[in-house]
């Protein structure tokens, strides 16, 4: 009985967040949804932030989707609503950010911590290898040897 319980409300909490993420949009030809589309999955949701807006069901992902699907309407191109989701909510809703210098680090930033991670490995293998040359280079010369040798045998004879 405890299961039955246990999955109907699984399912009933399923259906919820399945029914979220529709979102019914009439459009007058194929080629404005596709637009639509494009878009949609061009834009990132500002409050999930690694959702493009078709995907989220963050209410605010829903009402961006309603004011992309009200300037399709209005007639206006794709790059006229984007420059008003960027003007909107800055360069962060974009995917693909223009280069500039506030969103050089994002372009850039994996790279360097890669290099950096590089370097720091390579200062720590290099640190290894010195230390390991310098340990072989204590050891003993042929006279050294040939000293110890002679107190070991005097001290096996005693």
């Amino acid at each position: 009985m405890k299961r039955w319980l246990a999955a109907v409300v699984f399912g009933l909490t399923l259906t919820g967040v399945a029914h979220a993420a529709i979102d019914t949009y009439e459009f007058a030809n194929d080629a404005e949804r596709a637009r639509f589309r494009e878009l949609t999955q061009e834009l990132r949701c500002p409050k999930c932030q690694n959702q493009d807006l078709a995907d989220s069901n963050a209410p605010i992902a829903t009402d961006l989707r309603r004011e992309i699907y009200r300037m399709l309407g209005e007639g206006k191109d794709n790059q006229q609503i984007i420059d008003f989701m960027v003007d909107r909510y800055g360069d962060f809703v974009r995917y693909k950010p223009p280069l500039t210098s506030k969103t050089a680090v994002l372009w850039f930033g994996p790279l360097a911590l890669l290099l950096g991670g590089v370097v720091v490995i390579g200062v720590i293998v290099g640190r290894r290898r010195r230390t390991a040359r310098t340990e072989d280079s204590d050891t003993l010369s042929a006279e050294e040897r040939q000293r110890l040798k002679t107190l070991l045998d005097k001290n096996q004879d005693d």
